[in-house]
């Protein structure tokens, strides 16, 4: 899925131009034009700001329309949110948030990646590190989180994520409500 595209789509189903677009999210009209054009990935924070100006979970980015009577997502039907910017590999274990309670994710962050910003929104966040050392920082301290170790914060707490280290971080993580 073309994240440019669906927000264009998602945009004008609002019936916002990209000027009004910019506005409610406080960035140029120029960033907004770029982001839907494909020729720059916004960072987790914009991406954040763009769905919440147009009512709508980020995923909502990625995900096309899913019977919510599935139960079981096999690996071949995870829904990939990946942008370059972010290095980052995440795969939605649910294939539709829609009446859900929590959305878990498995994550896989490159070396270099993460999501580049802090970013808070409602809600809590687990996480369960399968590979690796990531980092995760909270306000303004950071915390190492090892293989074998898991996380649990209030993403009310501005947080960031990423992989300093020279392999990959794979996390099993869950936000709730779905506000990603």
């Amino acid at each position: 899925m073309d994240i440019g595209k669906k927000i264009r789509e998602l945009r004008e189903g609002k019936k916002l131009n990209v000027k009004q677009l910019s506005e409610l999210v406080e960035c140029t009209p120029s960033l907004i034009s770029q982001l839907e054009r494909g020729k720059t990935d916004p960072s987790i924070s914009m991406l954040k700001k763009i769905a919440e100006a147009l009512n709508v979970h980020i995923t909502d980015f990625f995900m096309k329309s899913m019977n919510d009577e599935d139960v079981v997502t096999q690996q071949g039907d995870r829904v990939v949110m990946q942008l370059s910017r972010w290095d980052a590999r995440i795969q939605s274990l649910v294939r539709s948030t829609t009446n859900k309670k929590m959305q878990p994710f498995y994550t896989v962050i490159k070396p270099g990646g993460g999501s580049h910003g802090m970013y808070s929104h409602e809600g809590e966040e687990f996480g369960y590190v399968l590979q690796g050392e990531m980092d995760l920082m909270l306000n303004d301290k950071l915390h190492k989180v090892r293989k074998d170790e898991n996380f649990y914060f209030s993403s009310t707490i501005p947080h960031d994520w990423g992989n300093s280290g020279k392999e990959d971080v794979i996390v099993i993580w869950v936000i709730t409500p779905p506000t990603f």
